[in-house]
């Protein structure tokens, strides 16, 4: 019931003159912002400053309105089955009452049998402004303790709608998922829920099945699973559900059947449940990608009344898989380590927040460009962050095609929320909806309960303004927990974001559980991430403004500058231009102006969170993950993202792809002096001849060693630097280059000239701490530089380079050739093109180098542009 709604405002003090009144065109699926941007009655809300300028909308009711035709009746019950209604909505149909909701994060079933006309009928579905609401709420419960200033923990809806620190106050309103009319006879699948474990190479699917009925009569529900894994991206072969064949059929809930059969149930009158087992022997295994493949087995569920007929079905893709936390207290404290099939894993991850203020917008295209995005940088786990929504179908059917793990939170965030009703009740009915929704996705690896809420309560001084109302805990430590038990116990649950697992350990303790680590970015430089060796990090980040095409298309600030009204509007971090100046202030030679601010703050993001990286993967296995602060954004803003709100990666989204590579070489310094750490997240030994050399930044060497690197599957191996080659003649005018050689897999290490960097992955790239800095080579495998002072004290030589551009099918090659040092070469084609882009960022080269980038673009580009200031970068071209 897609079809013919309109929207219109309910009169109110909110309501502007010129749209009083106006009825106009609705789509649905979709919100009152976009209807109303479409209709040309708004202008784009992330555009400039028009986010402030219609908060109105979130403060005014909303009517949507539509006219079908019915035929009549003809089943025992007919629904109005409403996906997801965003959010205190009133569902009238021919005037008359069917529903009331206030949870965007639920789906609704309405009887609407006795209301529903022969011929035309009305349907309506009035949304109240959502602040109106939680201002309600929070009035006759009591304020609690909120990072923001909005009630956002009043009110079942995605928290981010309120604003944050890198989204936009856009209170939306809406039918937001879809919605239909569903006509069914004697029984219905309520719920599916296929429970699949493997012990000891044997894989069973366990089925629940629970049902709606409209006639208390004997029903029979088929569960059957193909015999072989679907073809790669496909939907899968359609299973034998011939109730001749079933070889154990109308059994009693339990019974088996191998791969390729199905198995039968006969559910008896006044039953609504049960269990079909399915047991698989020796089933192909799902593995996160760069584990092993990705099969996916077709389970198909269909109901039967006793004549035969079929009255449902329900069709997926399943896959076999164990996960488990390991959680074994050690001498360090307590670890947190994902183990898939037995295997432990090292989380190269990124946080995840809705890639859209108005989520409806985010197709599956969209979702496949992201992932796309997050498997070129190397990652393998994704957070699904708890201020936004329970993820989409299509989100984690992509997962699970492509091996991206997935952590989905439970939707708190940042706020200590009301456990008094009606909140209760609508938390476990979202609770119990998801976890049945998504059990049997092998991406799903962890539910977490909350977002920062248990750590607020410990240090964020709730205490005394709560004065004992409630804040949460109860559903983090009781609710949520005995849900996932009982409706998924094969994913484990971990109660917070952070979280130590321990009633008596502060629940952000580096040694124990999980970690976020905040106070680099709010308080001090990114060295300090050295500091710490968390057993996993789950969140930690630093900002950078997006990409300049993006910038110039959603601001018309003239002239541009980083404290602009439209660079100040779309920049929500509390001091977060300070915190930017801080990062420049400590490592890098002063802007002379915007492009030099826009470049160098991208360079501090991307060393910055390569900083953090390599460090935590250099103390694998004592440290077990890594999330980077974020993967996205869902408007145009300058935000911890590695892609930007329009889609286009920044300079860290290439050094994510360098710190997160398989094989990682990287220079640390480790209490003893400096190490060369080589990290193998590959299921092959890595043996390899590593060459050192202390040289000039005019590429002269002062000393040189060798030294054999033999590095076991998926481990970290560190290697002492000789003394000679730790310590400079001259810190101001060195640095340390640390090359592998003698892997097949890796480049000939022909020293540091004549080198072609290309577009081929940097396995290190930009770090640093007070006593210098690391550095990637120059897109080279199996590389790092490690630079003896900051580059604000660098003995600098002018860059000096020549360079070459060749037309390419589909955009152009340019060929840069170093004749001196060039650091963090970077090159910015949607400067010129907004729709092109390039392979590779942030290469250093010593002299005699080369680097290869290739761009691309459907426009005629200027030759000479392509590879002069501000399109062609480094570090040292800022006298």
């Amino acid at each position: 019931m897609h079809d013919g709604w309109t929207l219109r405002a309910e009169p109110g003090p909110h309501v502007p003159a010129g749209i009083a009144g106006v009825v106009v065109p609705a789509t649905v699926p979709g919100c009152v912002h976009t209807d109303l941007l479409a209709a040309g009655l708004i202008p784009d809300p992330y555009l400039d400053g028009n986010e402030t300028a219609l908060s109105w909308i979130g403060r005014t009711d909303w009517t949507y309105e539509t006219r079908f035709e019915h035929a009549g009746v003809a089943t025992e019950r007919v629904e109005l089955v409403c996906a997801g209604l965003d959010t205190v909505a009133t569902v009238l149909l021919n005037d008359v009452q069917v529903g009331r909701t206030a949870n965007m994060h639920r789906g609704w079933r309405f009887d609407v049998r006795s209301a529903l006309r022969t011929g035309q009928n009305v349907l309506r579905v009035r949304f109240d402004s959502a602040y109106r609401y939680a201002e309600q709420q929070r009035d006759r419960l009591g304020d609690r303790p909120n990072a923001y200033p909005e009630p956002f923990n009043f009110i079942r809806k995605m928290a981010c709608n309120f604003g944050w620190d890198w989204g936009p106050n856009l209170v939306t309103a809406g039918i937001w998922q879809p919605i239909s009319l569903h006509g069914w006879n004697t029984a219905r699948l309520a719920e599916v829920r296929p429970l699949v474990t493997v012990d000891r190479g044997q894989g069973r699917v366990a089925v629940h099945v629970r049902l709606d009925r409209a006639a208390d009569e004997p029903v029979r529900v088929v569960a059957a699973l193909a015999g072989a894994p679907a073809p790669a991206g496909g939907t899968g072969v359609e299973p034998d559900t011939d109730t001749d064949t079933d070889t154990d059929a109308d059994t009693a809930a339990g019974a088996s059947a191998a791969a390729g059969t199905s198995v039968g149930v006969l559910i008896p009158a006044g039953e609504r449940t049960a269990v079909l087992d399915l047991a698989v022997a020796d089933p192909e295994l799902w593995w996160p990608r760069g584990y092993g493949g990705q099969p996916r087995y077709p389970l198909a569920v269909t109901l039967h009344a006793a004549a035969g007929a079929e009255l449902d079905r329900t069709d997926r893709l399943i896959g076999f898989r164990s996960v488990r936390v390991d959680t074994t207290p050690d001498a360090l404290g307590t670890p947190f380590t994902l183990v898939v099939n037995d295997r432990p894993v090292f989380v190269r991850g990124a946080n995840w927040i809705p890639d859209d203020a108005f989520p409806t917008r985010v197709t599956r295209q969209r979702y496949a460009d992201r992932f796309d995005q997050a498997v070129g940088a190397n990652l393998n786990l994704l957070r699904v962050w708890g201020g936004g929504r329970y993820e989409s179908d299509d989100f984690y059917d992509l997962a699970d095609s492509l091996g991206l793990l997935v952590q989905q939170d439970f939707l708190f965030a940042c706020a200590a929320y009301p456990e008094e009703d009606p909140f209760p009740a609508e938390v476990a009915a979202e609770a119990r909806e998801h976890v049945a929704r998504l059990a049997g996705h092998p991406s799903l690896v962890l539910w977490t309960g909350c977002n920062e809420n248990i750590w607020g309560f410990h240090d964020w001084d709730w205490q005394e303004p709560l004065a004992g109302r409630t804040w949460g805990a109860g559903y983090y430590l009781d609710l949520l927990p005995s849900i996932v038990a009982e409706l998924d116990p094969t994913v484990p649950y971990w109660p917070g974001s952070p979280w130590s697992g321990r009633d008596d350990v502060h629940p952000n303790e580096p040694g124990y559980g999980t970690m976020h680590i905040w106070d680099v970015w709010n308080t001090d430089d990114y060295t300090k991430y050295r500091q710490y060796v968390p057993r996993f990090a789950a969140e930690f980040g630093w900002q950078a403004p997006p990409a300049y095409a993006t910038l110039r298309r959603a601001l018309s600030d003239e002239p541009l500058a980083h404290d602009s009204p439209g660079m100040a509007q779309h920049q929500k971090a509390i001091d977060g231009d300070r915190k930017l100046q801080r990062g420049l202030d400590a490592h890098l030679p002063a802007p002379r102006d915007f492009d030099d601010w826009h470049y160098l703050t991208q360079v501090v993001q991307a060393r910055a969170l390569q900083t953090g990286i390599e460090h935590l993967r250099a103390h694998r296995p004592v440290c077990m993950g890594s999330i980077m602060w974020q993967l996205n954004d869902c408007w145009p803003v300058t935000s911890w993202s590695a892609v930007d709100g329009d889609g286009r990666r920044k300079p860290l989204w290439y050094a994510l792809r360098r710190a997160y590579a398989d094989r990682l070489v990287t220079v640390q310094p480790h209490e003893g002096g400096l190490v060369v750490v080589v990290v193998n997240e590959t299921p092959v030994p890595w043996s390899a001849e590593l060459a050192l050399a202390r040289v000039t930044l005019d590429g002269e060497p002062r000393a040189k060693a060798s030294l054999p690197a033999r590095v076991p599957a998926y481990s970290a191996v560190a290697l002492p630097v000789p003394t000679d080659l730790a310590a400079p003649e001259n810190a101001r005018g060195e640095l340390l280059l640390a090359e592998l050689d003698g892997d097949a897999d890796m480049v000939a290490a022909a020293g540091p000239a004549d080198r072609d960097a290309g577009p081929a992955d940097d396995n290190a790239g930009p770090a640093g701490d007070g006593a210098g800095t690391a550095d990637g080579g120059a897109g080279l495998p199996g590389r790092a530089l490690w630079f003896f002072a900051e580059d604000r004290e660098l003995d600098w030589v002018a860059a000096d380079y020549t360079a070459e551009v060749d037309p390419v099918p589909g955009g152009y090659r340019v060929r840069v050739n170093a004749r001196t040092l060039l650091r963090d070469l970077t090159l910015y084609p949607d400067r010129l093109d907004p729709a092109a882009s390039v392979d590779e960022a942030l290469c250093t080269l010593l002299p005699g180098e080369t680097a290869t980038f290739t761009v691309r673009s459907t426009a005629t580009l200027d030759p000479a542009a392509l590879v002069t200031r501000p399109v062609l970068r480094c570090v040292n071209d800022i006298g």
